[in-house]
């Protein structure tokens, strides 16, 4: 529940056990709704991580926001699951200007953003840039304060001699608030130009390419 120029409150989470994420989606946003006495037609707009992450995991969430908000002609704001470990970062010196997050990628690899703050705030950063670096290049070119849920990251860093700070990993609440930050901004996506940031190609396209 998030008004405008207001704080945004959490009313509720349903978490999502087991593998078939896809089946169970739909009908735990209706039980939740259900039991916070609301109805699909009070929605007034979706938050949704659009990346990094797995092809399948981002694939069945971005499929069932695109139909939701088509269905009921409702906005999405679009959150990267980077921007929501910087937010989490606390600032304890005016001096931290950059942020740089990072989550294990698979495959020895580690996806980072750089995130400028807004006068030390960890709450509004704006992004400089996403990549996919190996871990030595990580350790070579993160900047600033690096943020991690990852403890194999954290010990990278921590031996690299980098400013760390290892968090929790950032649950649905923090992907909301962002979100409404976002539709506070007006910086939205139609169910049309909606897309998943893998920031690395998919499995299928690197084979693709290597059977060209």
């Amino acid at each position: 529940q998030c008004e405008e120029r207001s704080t945004c409150e959490v009313l509720g989470i349903s978490a999502l056990e087991g593998g078939t994420f896809s089946a169970q989606l739909i009908p735990q946003v209706a039980t939740l709704l259900q039991g916070l006495g609301l109805s699909k037609g009070d929605l007034e707009g979706f938050a949704v991580v659009s990346g990094p992450g797995s092809f399948t995991g981002l694939r069945i969430g971005l499929a069932a926001v695109k139909a939701l908000a088509e269905i009921l002609h409702q906005p999405i704001a679009a959150v990267s699951l980077l921007e929501a470990v910087a937010a989490e970062a606390i600032i304890k010196s005016a001096k931290v200007n950059t942020i740089t997050a990072a989550l294990e990628a698979g495959r020895g690899e580690i996806y980072i953003g750089e995130y400028a703050t807004a006068e030390g705030n960890a709450r509004h950063v704006s992004m400089l840039r996403e990549h996919l670096y190996a871990g030595q290049e990580f350790v070579e070119h993160s900047a600033g304060l690096v943020v991690t849920p990852d403890a194999r990251i954290a010990e990278l860093a921590r031996a690299a001699g980098k400013d760390i700070q290892q968090i929790e990993r950032p649950r649905a609440d923090a992907i909301a608030r962002l979100g409404w930050q976002k539709m506070q901004a007006h910086t939205l996506v139609s169910p049309e130009e909606l897309e998943a940031n893998y920031i690395r190609r998919t499995d299928a396209e690197l084979l693709s390419k290597s059977g060209s």
